[in-house]
């Protein structure tokens, strides 16, 4: 059988994508584009009314492109409005965020041709061997393995509908993350992105109850065999201690779960990327208050103070939310302003959408669509505007990097993708010094 998978949304998503086609790789399945695959799997995001256009939209073009194509839809938009989903063309089975483990399952049920049940070869018929073909980088395009540790949410944030998509949270035991790490590394990945809905609510759940910061310790402390083929010496900027065999790399925290022993961890151990990723969404605390964030503008400010501060070389990472309904002027104003001064390096922006079912959904005071857009306009013009200054101040500096692709792209550990010279093809680690920005772009040699 030739599948593909097309993922929407987080690094969540990403992570359930990669375990869908590491099962349907093992299976004996074959990658193919949509528009050849017999099995198209799509996991949606449901965060603004445009993904979940975006999700339809896709949908409808597979089927355009490839009308024999049997669709298996699963995500938050899935979850959220399943009837609305199982309409679209060629859609055979809904799959919600907590059946998702059942998905091969579901999958190796599906009757492919309309004219007969599907066989053996027929669902798992063009793979490498019998046991089908093993999880390595590359996979899905991706160098980097994106790991899920964690689902779920309680946080009461009055614009957001994943903690109903999502369910409560709950978190992977810290000995089987362990597990997973071991047997990726020796897959061959070398950068793992630990990720989930909320993530900073880690080991919260389990029994004993535990931490993030007790699982990255940990992490910290595992013994893999050191890598043999990095190029060059220790980078001397922004990548501190020896160079470990796996590079790790944070996703989004929440603000007031980025502890003070989260980033002493980051500053101190080499194997913890110099990145972070911690959602301001509005810099005017009325709008916090409104959006129920947990902290005020006060507290994020020195929060994002004190990590450049240690780590002088980190990218730190924001999203922004512009529209929220009873935003004014002067709140916008606020929130530019403190984007303008701030050593942010780079934002998301979503401009506000109702998610029916949410509180804010039934507030007053929407802001116009033409102010949302614009406000929209003004923030990415910033978030640009960062992202230059950024780059303009890592030039000279020397990073250990990853290559990608056929070797002429590298990702730093802090983050910047830089054309090289291909020396090495992906998966190598490599010592790379920024030489130039221009348009964008960064060079390195």
């Amino acid at each position: 059988m030739k599948y593909s998978v097309i993922t929407f949304g987080c690094r969540v998503n990403q992570a359930d994508s990669l375990g869908f086609e590491e099962e349907l790789r093992a299976a004996g399945a074959t990658a193919a584009p949509p528009e050849s695959a017999d099995l198209v799997v799509v996991n949606t995001c449901s965060v603004t009314a445009t993904s979940d256009q975006g999700a339809r939209q896709t949908i409808r073009r597979v089927v355009r492109d490839n009308p024999s194509a049997r669709v298996v839809v699963t995500g938050c938009y899935a979850t959220r409005r399943p009837d609305e989903v199982a309409a679209l063309p060629n859609v055979i089975r809904v799959v919600s965020n907590d059946d998702k483990p059942k998905l091969l399952s579901v999958v190796r049920g599906v009757r492919l041709q309309p004219d007969h049940d599907p066989t053996t070869a027929d669902r798992f018929g063009d793979g490498d061997g019998s046991c089908g073909a093993a999880i390595e980088p590359g996979m899905a395009g991706r160098t980097a393995f994106t790991l899920r540790v964690q689902t779920g949410c309680a946080e009461p944030c009055s614009y957001c509908i994943i903690p109903t998509t999502r369910g409560r949270p709950r978190s992977v035991p810290i000995d089987y993350v362990v597990r997973e790490i071991e047997r990726v590394a020796a897959a061959g990945f070398k950068e793992i992105a630990l990720t989930g809905v909320h993530l900073g609510s880690y080991g919260r759940d389990l029994t004993p109850r535990s931490s993030l910061i007790d699982l990255l310790t940990t992490l910290a402390k595992v013994r893999l065999q050191p890598d043999t083929t990095y190029d060059g010496d220790r980078a001397d900027n922004g990548d501190a201690g020896s160079d470990p065999r796996v590079l790790f790399r944070i996703s989004s925290l929440e603000p007031m779960d980025c502890t003070q022993d989260i980033i002493d961890l980051v500053s101190a151990s080499g194997c913890y990327a110099p990145h972070f990723h911690l959602p301001l969404q509005h810099a005017s605390n009325a709008v916090l208050g409104a959006m129920r964030r947990p902290y005020t503008i006060e507290v994020y400010a020195s929060l994002i103070d004190e990590i450049r501060t240690r780590i002088p070389n980190a990218s730190i990472g924001s999203d922004i939310i512009v529209g929220f309904p009873g935003e004014t002027d002067d709140d916008f104003e606020r929130l530019a302003s403190y984007l303008e001064r701030s050593p942010l390096t780079h934002v998301h922006v979503f401009p506000y959408s109702d998610r029916p079912g949410t509180e804010a959904s039934a507030m007053r005071a929407k802001v116009p669509g033409p102010v949302v857009r614009e406000r929209g306009r003004r923030v990415r013009d910033i978030g640009q505007r960062l992202a230059s200054r950024f780059r303009d101040a890592q030039i000279g500096t020397i990073h250990r990097a990853l290559t990608l692709e056929d070797g002429s792209l590298v990702v730093t550990g802090n983050y910047l993708k830089l054309r090289v010279p291909p020396v090495h093809s992906r998966n190598h680690w490599v010592r790379v010094r920024v030489t130039s920005h221009h348009d964008g772009e960064l060079l390195g040699g």
